[in-house]
C-alpha cells in the first residue's frame, strides 16, 4: 500500500474560534488538496499547486463537489447504551433505572463487549465521527473491547470504564477498592497506546461514596494526562439527591471540587443548571462544559445556556450523549444545539456549530495541536460531506448561494447520507452493510 496519497476535493477548516475572530478564523479552498504520508498531512492548499509536488506514481481521490473538512470530534457518549437509545418515557434518575442500569449489567460478557464495541465505532465512523469519549460499563472487559477495536483501526479514542458502587443494581456495583485498581490496570494498559487515551469516569456523584470520589481524585492526581469525565447538573431531582447525600457542600460542583476533580482535563456532562457560583469555579479551573442537547431535550433535563457559559469565560464542549441522545450524527446535534439555543433567544451561526464538532472539541480535549483542523502535521482524520445527498437536499441547495448556507443545510438537514467518506489516519473506512 502507498504511504503517500493525496485527496483532492472542496477544503473547509478552522484555526480559530469564528464567534472571536469572525472570518478570519475559517478557511475554503474552492478547489484543494490534502497530502497525506503514514498518517499525518504533509500539505495543504490548492490542488493547482500541489499537484506539481507528486511524485508521477502518487495515487490521487478524487472527491471533487464535495466538502473536506477535519472528522467529527464527540466528546460524552456511554458505550453500553447503544441498545437502549429510543427508551420511552422517563427524566434522568427513572431513566437510568428503568433502562441503563438493566442494559449495563449485560457487559459482563466480553462477547457481547466485542461485538458491540465493533457495532459503535462502525457506526461512528460511517456518520464521521473520528473521535469520541465514551464511559463503558462498570465491568473492565467493556473497555478492553472498546480499546481493542479502536486500537485495531488506528483511532483517537477516549474512554475509561465507570467508577460507582452505590445507588445501582448489585451487578454494577464496584467498591472504592476495586475501581481503583481496575482503572489503574486499564490505564496501565491502554493509556498513550496507539491513539488512545484514558479518562478517569466516576460516573456521578449520586452513584459513588465519599471514598470513591477520593479514590478518583487520587487517580487523577496520579495521572495528570488522562482525562476525568462526570455527570452535573443535568436535572433538578438529581441536584437536590446529590444535596442529600452531600450537605456540607456548597453546591453540586464542589462536591467534585472537594475530591480534586475540576480541572484543565475535566469533561462535566451536561451543566445546565448550574449557578454564577459554579461558572466562575468552572472558569477558574478550566473545566469543561459539555453541551448534549439531543439527550437534554429527549430525558426533558432542560436548556443548556451557551451565552452565559460564554460570558463566564467556561469552555464548551459539544457532545451527542448516546444513549440518552438520539443521534450519533454530529450533524443532528448541532442542528437540536441550534434549536436549543433559538428557545432563549440566542443564535448560533453554522459556522460556529462546525467550530464546535472539530476544532472547538480538539480544544476542550486538548488535542488541538493534533486533530481538529486541516494543517501539515496534523493526524489525517478527516470527513467528506456531500450536501446534495438526499433528494431533500438537492432541491434545497439548488437555492443556496454560499458557504454558510451550504453549511447550514448540512446541519439541519444531514445525516449519515451525508458523510461521503470518512478517513482515519488516512485511510478510507469501508463500512460492512
Amino acid at each position: 500500500m502507498k504511504t503517500v496519497k493525496a485527496i483532492r476535493a472542496r477544503l473547509f477548516w478552522f484555526t480559530g474560534d469564528p464567534a472571536l475572530q469572525g472570518d478570519a478564523a475559517w478557511h475554503y479552498v474552492e478547489d484543494g488538496m490534502v497530502i497525506v504520508k503514514e498518517g499525518v498531512l504533509t500539505h495543504v492548499g490548492e490542488a493547482s499547486a500541489l499537484l506539481a509536488q507528486l511524485a508521477a506514481d502518487t495515487p490521487i481521490i478524487d472527491h471533487r463537489p464535495h466538502l473536506l473538512m477535519p472528522g467529527f470530534i464527540d466528546t460524552h457518549m456511554h458505550f453500553p447504551q447503544t441498545q437502549v437509545i429510543a427508551s420511552h418515557g422517563a427524566q434522568l434518575l427513572d431513566w437510568l433505572n428503568k433502562y441503563t442500569f438493566v442494559e449495563e449489567q449485560r457487559y459482563a460478557d466480553p462477547d457481547l463487549c466485542k461485538a458491540n464495541a465493533t457495532f459503535l465505532l462502525d457506526t461512528l465512523l460511517k456518520h464521521g465521527t473520528t473521535t469520541a469519549v465514551a464511559y463503558g460499563s462498570v465491568h473492565p472487559q467493556s473497555m478492553e473491547a472498546y480499546f481493542s477495536e479502536a486500537l485495531r483501526r488506528n483511532m483517537r479514542m477516549i474512554g475509561g470504564k465507570v467508577m460507582m458502587d452505590r445507588n445501582a443494581p448489585a451487578g454494577l456495583l464496584d467498591t472504592p477498592q476495586r475501581g481503583y485498581d481496575e482503572s489503574r490496570a486499564l490505564i496501565a494498559k491502554w493509556h498513550d497506546k496507539g491513539r488512545l487515551s484514558y479518562a478517569i469516569s466516576p460516573r456521578f456523584a449520586i452513584t459513588s461514596t465519599e471514598a470513591q470520589l477520593e479514590v478518583s481524585g487520587a487517580l487523577v492526581r496520579e495521572n495528570p494526562s488522562c482525562y476525568m469525565q462526570t455527570h452535573i447538573s443535568e436535572n433538578l431531582k438529581e441536584i437536590a439527591f446529590v444535596k442529600e447525600l452531600f450537605p456540607s457542600a456548597k453546591d453540586y460542583t464542589d462536591v467534585y471540587d472537594s475530591y480534586g476533580l475540576l480541572g484543565q482535563r475535566s469533561l462535566m456532562g451536561h451543566c445546565i443548571h448550574l449557578s454564577d457560583r459554579e461558572r466562575a469555579r468552572f472558569a477558574e479551573t478550566r473545566s469543561v462544559a459539555v453541551f448534549c442537547p439531543t439527550s437534554n431535550l429527549f430525558i426533558g433535563s432542560g436548556l443548556f445556556d451557551w451565552a452565559k457559559t460564554v460570558e463566564a469565560n467556561v469552555r464548551i464542549a459539544l457532545a451527542t450523549d448516546i444513549g440518552g441522545g438520539t443521534s450519533y450524527s454530529m450533524l443532528q446535534t448541532a442542528a437540536e444545539g441550534y434549536k436549543v439555543l433559538q428557545l432563549q433567544g440566542q443564535s448560533w451561526s453554522p459556522f460556529s456549530a462546525f467550530y464546535a464538532m472539530t476544532m472547538g472539541n480538539a480544544e476542550a480535549l486538548d488535542l488541538h495541536d493534533k486533530i481538529g483542523s486541516l494543517r501539515a502535521g496534523y493526524e489525517a482524520d478527516f470527513v467528506i460531506l456531500n450536501a446534495r445527498a438526499t433528494p431533500a437536499m438537492e432541491m434545497r441547495m439548488e437555492r443556496v448561494s454560499d458557504l454558510m448556507e451550504e453549511l447550514f443545510v448540512l446541519i439541519t438537514l444531514g445525516d449519515d447520507r451525508a458523510i461521503a467518506a470518512t478517513y482515519v489516519a488516512g485511510e478510507r473506512f469501508e463500512y460492512a452493510e
